[in-house]
């Protein structure tokens, strides 16, 4: 028997401060005014996306005792922006990464559940936590939680804030003294929380929202992120977006829910995933060269290439032999607020691959950085990328993907004038919003009130997936 056409999810992720943006580029804008964040969201919601994707950056990065030159454009607060954006888009699900580290869960939770009745039901919340001393430094309690601790936290948050949605239930129905009619009101329930992170008591301020929840995204890789996903999540944000690194990951996760008691369709996979446009492959592959370039300058290389060395490497010439010494393993020196560590498990091992490489293909230090990091996850004409991106999401390689564009704000609208039809004509990406809430788009059920189903699956998330 065929298997039905798996309907393809596609999101829009605003870049933020980081080198995915050409910044050269006459089409780029500004990160933080407003009409950048209006222009791509309507622009996702136009083309049928699934939702629009924010992160969160609670502290601008160090290097070398130096602001990144990227990080002073500056990024506004996640709930602000995405309740702004609510008022101007209809149905496009609206997500934010809010960490659980220096939050805590009635605050996040009030603002989740403001913005789900703002938007009528288009909230998401992808969860994540700091690692660093660097952001600490911003809040009163400071510091940094060790891994164990900070994942634990991240649980009991959750929970805590599962407790707060649901603690609204359904309505309650009274007598009108004036007039004997009966009325329907929301019940207000009471909610109390205590573990060793958190011991919290009272009634919850916001009714239980259009959604019940806002839907849970769950970023990162480890045995542990993926064991919540399978339990926990409703999504799942992953940097697996070639076709057999994706293939082991989707396998992986969903082969996890059977023993949560959790179907296939009831955890959606979704690659970041990027992408360059042409009226041919060859174009496309011509802009794709230079884009990388583009995002990829002599500066950027010798800063990505000290969070593997973990030492200055300024005295170094971008264009030549990358260094002939191993990394200095440890405490992370060079980076603050992004530890190497987490971004290399294996700086020595990673150090000798890039160098063997370097040296097969004869690449300097810029092009072998390019190569490592700079290169787009579709590229062609609009026929071959959407025919890969369908191959993709049938092969089960994902569900979709979260498409980040290297122009803000206008780098959506090739795809979505050019694609999304394309896709559209397939069968395989709808034409039509069918529901309002972000659950209809992504076909995920209202959850039950009640226990949070998260407890006791030890961690939580590993942090923002690296592209």
């Amino acid at each position: 028997m065929t298997r039905p056409r798996k309907q393809i999810h596609l999101a829009a992720h605003f870049p933020g401060v980081n080198n995915t943006t050409v910044w050269s580029d006459p089409a780029a804008g500004s990160h933080i005014e407003f009409s950048s964040f209006r222009k791509l969201a309507q622009t996702a919601e136009r083309a049928k996306f699934d939702f629009f994707f924010l992160a969160e950056g609670l502290r601008l990065r160090e290097q070398n005792g130096k602001i990144y030159d990227l990080d002073v454009v500056g990024r506004p607060d996640t709930f602000t922006v995405l309740a702004a954006l609510a008022a101007v888009t209809d149905r496009l699900g609206l997500a934010g990464t809010i960490n659980t580290t220096f939050n805590e869960p009635y605050e996040v939770a009030r603002q989740f559940a403001s913005l789900d009745h703002l938007s009528a039901g288009r909230a998401a919340w992808n969860v994540v936590t700091s690692w660093d001393a660097f952001t600490g430094e911003n809040f009163r309690r400071g510091g940094y939680l060790p891994q164990d601790e900070r994942y634990a936290r991240a649980q009991h948050f959750l929970d805590a804030a599962f407790a707060l949605f649901d603690s609204w239930r359904g309505d309650e129905v009274v007598a009108d003294q004036g007039s004997g009619a009966f009325l329907s009101r929301p019940e207000v329930g009471g909610f109390s929380h205590v573990d060793q992170h958190f011991d919290i008591s009272g009634a919850f301020s916001t009714p239980r929202s259009p959604q019940g929840r806002p839907v849970i995204f769950q970023a990162g890789d480890s045995e542990e992120g993926r064991e919540f996903a399978a339990a926990s999540a409703d999504a799942i944000f992953t940097g697996h977006a070639t076709w057999d690194a994706g293939r082991a990951f989707y396998a992986d996760v969903k082969g996890r829910l059977a023993r949560h008691g959790r179907r296939p369709d009831q955890l959606v996979v979704l690659p970041a995933a990027t992408f360059v446009l042409g009226d041919t492959d060859a174009e496309a592959a011509d802009l794709a060269h230079d884009v990388r370039r583009q995002q990829v300058s002599g500066q950027t290389a010798i800063k990505f290439a000290e969070q593997l060395w973990n030492v200055d490497l300024s005295d170094h010439d971008p264009d030549g032999p990358l260094p002939s010494f191993d990394p200095v393993v440890g405490e992370n020196t060079i980076a603050r607020g992004r530890a190497s560590v987490r971004r290399f498990r294996d700086p020595v091992g990673t150090a000798h691959a890039w160098r063997e490489r370097a040296e097969a293909e004869h690449l300097s230090l810029r092009e072998l950085v390019i190569e490592v990091t700079g290169r787009q996850s579709f590229i062609g004409s609009a026929e071959t990328v959407a025919t890969r991106i369908d191959d993709f999401v049938q092969g089960d390689v994902s569900d979709g993907f979260i498409l980040v564009p290297h122009l803000t704000p206008g780098g959506l609208d090739r795809f979505a004038d050019t694609v999304v039809p394309l896709l559209q004509e397939r069968g395989s990406f709808r034409t039509e919003y069918a529901g309002t809430t972000l659950r209809d788009h992504l076909g995920l059920a209202l959850p039950e009130p009640g226990p949070s189903t998260g407890s006791g699956h030890g961690s939580l998330v590993d942090g923002q997936v690296a592209r």
